[in-house]
């Protein structure tokens, strides 16, 4: 097989598999259709939540957990900390892994994490108009940028009142 693709593709079935795959006619390599992987973080400090409003699409102006798309050779957890220092200038500390979610329409999972911070000073990132630290009764729900966002901040209800992490859900 070549090195390089030459990115002629066909779709076929392959012996074993359950679905049909782009194939390079020419060398053979196959695109598999992985998912991307999104990290994020719930973060909190003394009972505050952290939120981002986005200052890119999509979800321009609402707002979001602070998370985005793993880079090469960085594991989920570097992801979310570069994330979270890139989006509102502060330095996580990772405590459990809190849930994924599966986004099957845009082929992403995101692995979501439960930090905190230890103090409340932030600011906008790049990607920020804005960073804020919500009461759960004051976050604004009608506001979220994501299904995942909601289901999180849902989720972390249920968390505080017994149930077990990892929480799993999908669009």
């Amino acid at each position: 097989m070549n090195k390089k693709s030459c990115h002629k593709f066909k779709k076929k079935k392959l012996a074993g598999d359950e679905h049909y795959r782009n194939v390079c006619q020419l060398c053979g390599y196959i695109d598999y259709g992985s998912p991307q992987v999104v990290a994020g973080s719930i973060v909190t400090y003394k009972n505050k939540f952290l939120l981002c409003k986005r200052g890119i699409h999509p979800g321009y102006g609402l707002w979001t957990l602070p998370s985005g798309f793993v880079e090469k050779n960085e594991s989920v957890e570097m992801g979310a900390m570069r994330e979270a220092k890139e989006e509102a200038f502060i330095k996580i500390k990772i405590k459990n892994i809190f849930g994924v979610y599966s986004i099957k329409k845009r082929n992403i999972i995101q692995i979501i994490f439960l930090s905190r911070i230890s103090s409340s000073f932030c600011k906008p990132g790049i990607e920020s108009l804005d960073v804020k630290l919500f009461k759960y009764s004051e976050i604004p729900w009608k506001k979220l940028a994501f299904p995942s966002v909601k289901w999180a901040l849902k989720r972390f209800k249920d968390y505080k009142k017994g149930k077990k992490l990892p929480f799993l859900g999908n669009d």
